[in-house]
């Protein structure tokens, strides 16, 4: 589970429990907000309540005149059409209720009846088909089911106690004008009847009675204000005058006639009715606007209620985002700058480190904190405690590289020196084996110095290997381009089993610029040296050369038990992508290749074979090939055989008669190219396009000597080294001599025990870059020779035979130096 998903969970839990106490806490406030709401609306309706009481009243008084002949029709129509409108008034507010008490309820419903029935008893009215009794119960029906409803809203849930006294104080005012309203119908039917009965008498007494019990309770459940606004508009004139003829009327007994006219009676009544409404007004009004303002109070303090408490879980939730959101960020910065670390920074860093003097001088400490720091996530905080730590891994593991480094750079330099004094001791060497060997004459010696030869040709690759993994090159640099043909002879000629490798088809008029061919040459040497190693002994190693399109293709192929193709994989990725460091020792021969293979952007892959064995496809680009490159003849298989071993890599002459094929010259030795240095690369025979690396033409001199015969002389024919006979015991017949007044210059160059001699060019024809690093120019090596000694054909067969006996001492596993580094195969 994502970092997210855990804070949302987190902040969840919390914010449910602070969410369900809140609905609790605001609960209490929110149904005293409702509950002052449906108080207000019952109230707006008991104000309407208290206007349909008046109209009604004015009605019930109209119909009263009406039916005892003391009043009209208009004035009873204008009377009831008041009280409609006040009804629809009513009604329309009453719709709206909800919540009503039991009683209230009740009493709606009993008006809402009353209201259908009106009709019925307003035609009576009209027809005066009703008594005044009658008529007056019915009104009175209705006003005390207004009243009644005034009393039961003070009832509600909720309603607060100084509310609640308020509307009975209320109700009470509108009791006392109905008891009012009553003394007025009262004493219209009893002047209608012409005085009081003992029954009317009573009814008067108890109206007076009730109005006084009325306004004592609401000047007890009311406030003061409303005492004083009611004892101030009953002060008037009019007050008083129908104070004073209720009086009066009180006074009159029964049976006896009332002094007070009807037109009288009815103004002051009338009067007395208006002053008590604008009282009953203003108290409605009060009662009105002090509920209106709880509930508004209410409201408000809900809604601020809830408005906090939303706001707060908004803010929290606010707060937790923000603060999860800039947690997350740091966190998924911390990780994109650890990836970038992983991924490219560290790899880069790793990478340049790996280059040779990447260093500078500097120490790893220098050099760690010169990288800086990959994260900028750093803090007080546990976050930022990580960024700093990551800080402190990342400078850690480039200290760590660029020790490491600085280790290898000292190896490197440890095995560059080496290499160079090997170099030179071999060098030495050879220059010391060359001055043994010219006037050697004794075939056991000749046997050891063949063997010696050709061990120090590998050794000189085994340090050329040296200077590759220690950031070096080769430092012979060649002034002309060779065929590729050429090349790969030379490169056998550095391998131990070179009489094993057989070159197939090789496409003509490719040639290897003067640049790369020492280090094509080492790659190939490395290539048939892994191959001639892992191939079983009696199987030849097939070499072939193809152009394809503006490269050239050489595969090696040998008939081995192969490896797997994960294993081949492994190789391939080494091969492709050449490590920095010096690398195993067992598989040294493929960093060597994969180094050299990168300088000149050569492609080394291993290939599967159809059959058994692997391919070693080199596909070498068109900056490593040479344009329009023309070779005389590319050497042949004869070159690669026994008879030839680690000699000049250049054509042999054709076999004789019986079949037995001319050796090159004995006690040649080979350069770094495995090129006799007296022939071929850096000492090639003639010039032009055909010249060097023995690329010299079938009629050549086979003691590599770039003389020609002078005219009306026959070269004599050579059939053997020195131009000696052939072996007697081949069953051959030694070749003539010459004549005895021919002088030794032009016979083919023998030392003075008649081996071969090596021919060296004149200074100014010798190449530099052929030249053997620490080999030096002996006095004297242009000075002519003495007329040398010729051999009969029995020591030219001895010298041959040690020359064939040196090369396999050299090959055979008794006689056979430390082993050569190869490239590594696992199915060894």
């Amino acid at each position: 589970m994502k970092i997210n998903r855990r804070l949302v969970l987190l902040v969840t839990a919390p914010l449910t429990v602070a969410v369900a106490f809140s609905v609790l806490a605001l609960a209490p406030a929110t149904n005293q907000a409702l509950q002052a709401g449906r108080l207000t609306s019952m109230v707006e309706v008991a104000y309407e309540a208290s206007e349909l009481t008046y109209r009604l009243q004015r009605e019930r008084a109209a119909a009263t005149a009406l039916v005892s002949e003391q009043g009209d029709a208009e004035a009873f129509r204008l009377r009831t059409e008041e009280t409609d409108r006040s009804i629809a008034a009513f009604r329309g507010r009453a719709e709206g209720l909800s919540a009503v008490p039991g009683s209230a309820r009740g009493a709606l419903d009993r008006i809402e009846r009353f209201v259908e029935e009106m009709p019925g008893l307003r035609a009576q009215v009209r027809s005066k088909s009703s008594t005044v009794s009658a008529l007056a119960f019915g009104y009175r029906i209705v006003i005390a089911d207004l009243n009644s409803y005034r009393d039961g809203i003070a009832q509600a849930d909720g309603v607060d106690a100084d509310i609640a006294d308020r509307i009975r104080a209320a109700a009470a005012l509108s009791e006392a004008a109905e008891h009012t309203a009553q003394q007025q119908v009262t004493v219209a039917r009893a002047q209608a009847a012409g005085g009081f009965t003992t029954a009317s008498q009573r009814t008067f007494d108890a109206g007076r009675m009730g109005y006084t019990e009325s306004i004592g309770a609401m000047f007890d459940l009311g406030p003061g204000a409303w005492r004083t606004w009611l004892e101030r508009t009953l002060s008037g004139a009019r007050a008083l005058e129908a104070r004073r003829l209720e009086d009066e009327i009180g006074r009159t007994g029964a049976g006896k006639d009332l002094t007070v006219t009807p037109e009288q009676w009815q103004k002051a009544s009338n009067d007395r009715q208006e002053l008590l409404r604008s009282v009953e007004k203003r108290v409605d009004a009060a009662v009105l606007a002090q509920v209106s303002d709880v509930r508004t109070t209410l409201v408000w303090t809900a809604g601020a209620e809830v408005a906090l408490v939303v706001l707060t879980l908004v803010g929290v939730v606010v707060v937790a985002i923000r603060l999860g959101r800039v947690m997350i960020r740091r966190l998924r910065e911390l990780r994109n700058a650890a990836h970038q670390v992983a991924h490219s920074g560290l790899p880069t860093v790793m990478a340049e480190l790996s280059q040779p003097g990447a260093l500078r001088g500097a120490t790893p400490e220098e050099v760690a904190r010169r990288t800086g720091d990959p994260v900028r996530t750093t803090g007080e905080d546990e976050i930022g405690e990580v960024g700093e730590a990551f800080n402190a891994v990342h400078h850690e593991a480039v200290r760590l590289a660029a020790q490491q480094a600085h280790t290898h750079e000292q190896l490197a330099e440890t095995l560059v020196g080496v290499a160079r004094r090997g170099a030179r001791l071999t060098a030495v060497m050879v220059s010391e084996l060359d001055t043994v060997q010219r006037d050697e004459a004794d075939p056991a010696r000749m046997k050891a110095f063949f063997a010696l030869d050709h061990l120090a040709v590998r050794m000189e690759r085994n340090t050329n290997n040296l200077l590759v993994l220690g950031g070096y090159g080769n430092a012979r640099v060649r002034s002309a381009d060779v065929g590729c043909s050429t090349v790969i002879v030379a490169a056998a000629q550095q391998i131990e089993r070179f009489d094993r490798v057989s070159l197939g088809a090789i496409e003509s008029g490719i040639g290897i610029t003067a640049r790369a061919v020492h280090d094509v040459a080492h790659i190939l040497a490395e290539l048939l040296d892994n191959a001639t190693r892992y191939s079983p002994p009696d199987k030849q190693v097939g070499v072939a050369v193809w152009r394809l399109w503006d490269r050239a293709v050489v595969q090696i192929v040998d008939e081995g038990v192969g490896m797997t193709a994960e294993r081949r994989a492994v190789h391939n990725a080494a091969l492709l992508e050449p490590q920095a460091g010096i690398g195993d020792v067992r598989s040294m021969g493929l960093h060597v290749v994969a180094r050299l293979a990168a300088r000149h952007g050569i492609v080394v892959e291993l290939r599967d074979s159809s059959g058994p064995g692997t391919i070693a496809e080199v596909t070498l680009p068109a900056k490593v090939l040479a344009l329009d490159f023309k070779e005389d003849r590319g050497p042949s298989q004869d070159d690669l055989g026994n008879g030839v071993g680690y000699e000049t890599p250049r054509p042999i002459a054709p076999p004789g008669p019986q079949g037995r094929r001319q050796p090159a010259r004995a006690g040649a030795r080979s350069d770094h190219l495995g090129t006799p240095v007296g022939a071929g690369l850096g000492a090639s025979a003639g010039t032009g396009p055909g010249a060097g690396f023995g690329a010299a033409g079938p009629d050549a001199p086979a003691d590599g000597s770039d003389r020609e015969a002078p005219p009306g002389h026959e070269r004599p024919r050579e059939d053997g080294p020195g131009g000696g006979a052939r072996d007697r015991g081949h069953g051959t017949t030694p070749a003539p001599r010459p004549a005895r007044d021919e002088p030794a210059s032009r016979v083919a160059g023998v030392s003075s025990s008649g081996l071969p001699l090596r021919q060296r060019r004149a200074p100014q024809q010798w190449p530099t870059a052929g030249r053997r690093e620490g080999a030096e120019q002996r006095p004297g090596a242009g000075a002519p020779r003495p007329s040398p000694r010729r051999r009969d054909s029995r020591q030219v067969s001895d010298v041959l035979a040690a020359y064939a006996q040196g090369i396999n001492r050299s090959t055979n596993h008794r006689g056979r130096s430390a082993p050569d580094d190869h490239t590594e195969r696992t199915e060894k």
